[in-house]
């Protein structure tokens, strides 16, 4: 929530009344205070500063005196603060109720931060602030505002506050995924500046240009600068048991596409095939795991997990095993008893579509029942899958 200093309050005070700041003699008309605190956390302009209603403010900014208002005691800030809890005003927006002191007077200072799930509206209504004016959201506003539902959106889709284009390795982007996601025939012919076609691609928001965190996981120079748990931490122990030492250089870290790539050869190294048997007799070789299952339970852990915690992705090699450690609770309603049967739930649905995209995978929803077919055809037990409140588990057992 915003802090609002002296000098701010009393420049706001003194100002012209605007989107931002709204002025009332008292809290007595309690239903014109809540239309106004709707027009503020609706936030019509888009600026993102938590809006401001002075009460016991005149006009002109300067504080009424005591007799011209209803007590500003405690009981006026506790119904002030209550404001919207009967369900007047839904959803709720977040506010900050404090008593001030303005020219030496007592005021109310209500601090209104915008909303992440406009339109709010008072009484069924949405309202917003033209001006100085509140009035009723016409269509086209509120279209605005359903737009800008930033939680709403997957968080790989959300706006990474304080990035820029220049955050992301552009070169990249221009001669490797542009060329893989965009049909050549259209690319030849598209002028467009590289901003305005990287956010066709959902890869930036906002007039401003603003990377997602997707485009910064997959594309940033440096991208555990955004997401410190944007790695995979690769573990190797020959024995059986849990136990396995690590160190930096097992920390495999980058774009997206060189952990993907880095973490499929050192699963293709750990692979070992049987050898043949001490008689000589001719028959197929086979290794202790599919390969294709693992690069499979890889990209499921990269693709599906929480990139919200700063915990990397863990693949644990151990002697009769593989595990797959990944970071993040189940997302929908994906369960033990449905995972793989036709229950498909994206957490990071532009994660997946790069993924696909730079050929990480050919379609959505086919990587559990590749896993299963190829542990299945190498004589491997079915996977296994552990789900707790702090992330995902898939074991595969070596063959026997």
């Amino acid at each position: 929530m915003s802090f609002l200093g002296d000098a701010e309050l009393e420049r706001l005070a003194v100002g012209s009344v605007s989107y931002r700041v709204a002025r009332k003699r008292s809290a007595a008309r309690l239903k014109e205070i809540r239309k106004n605190i709707c027009a503020l956390a609706n936030d019509l302009p888009g600026y993102g500063e938590a809006g401001v209603l002075l009460i016991g403010v005149d006009d002109d900014g300067a504080p009424v005196a005591p007799s011209a208002h209803p007590d500003l005691g405690d009981r006026t800030l506790q119904r002030l603060a209550d404001l919207g809890r009967d369900g007047s005003v839904l959803p709720l927006p977040t506010l900050v109720v404090q008593k001030r002191l303005l020219a030496g007077r007592e005021i109310v200072v209500v601090l209104v931060e915008p909303s992440d799930h406009p339109p709010v509206r008072a009484f069924g209504t949405a309202w917003v602030r033209v001006g100085p004016t509140v009035c009723v959201a016409n269509p086209d506003e509120e279209r605005l505002l359903r737009e800008r539902r930033v939680r709403e959106l997957p968080f790989d889709m959300r706006p990474a506050r304080g990035a820029t284009l220049s955050d992301l390795d552009e070169d990249y982007l221009r001669n490797h995924y542009l060329p893989q996601a965009v049909a050549p025939e259209i690319l030849e012919q598209d002028d467009r500046p590289l901003a305005v076609r990287l956010r066709s691609l959902r890869l930036l928001r906002g007039d401003d240009h603003t990377p997602v965190w997707g485009s910064l996981l997959a594309f940033a120079r440096s991208p555990r600068e955004w997401l410190p748990g944007a790695a995979v931490q690769f573990l190797r122990s020959d024995g059986e048991g849990g136990a396995a030492t690590t160190s930096h250089r097992n920390l495999i870290e980058g774009r997206l596409s060189e952990v993907l790539r880095e973490l499929e050869k050192r699963l293709e190294l750990a692979v070992t095939v049987e050898p043949p048997n001490a008689a000589g007799e001719r028959g197929t070789r086979r290794p202790d795991y599919p390969i294709e299952a693992l690069r499979q339970l890889a990209r499921n852990a990269l693709m599906h997990r929480s990139y919200e915690t700063n915990a990397p992705v863990r693949v644990c090699f151990y002697g009769d095993r593989v595990e797959f450690h990944s970071p993040g609770r189940p997302y929908g309603g994906v369960h033990e008893g449905n995972l793989g049967r036709g229950m498909t739930a994206y957490r990071n649905p532009l994660v997946a579509e790069i993924m696909v995209r730079l050929g990480f995978g050919k379609r959505f929803g086919v990587g559990i029942p590749v896993i299963c077919r190829e542990l299945q055809w190498n004589g491997n037990p079915a996977p296994e899958f552990r789900f707790s409140r702090l992330g995902v588990k898939a074991i595969v057992r070596a063959a026997s």
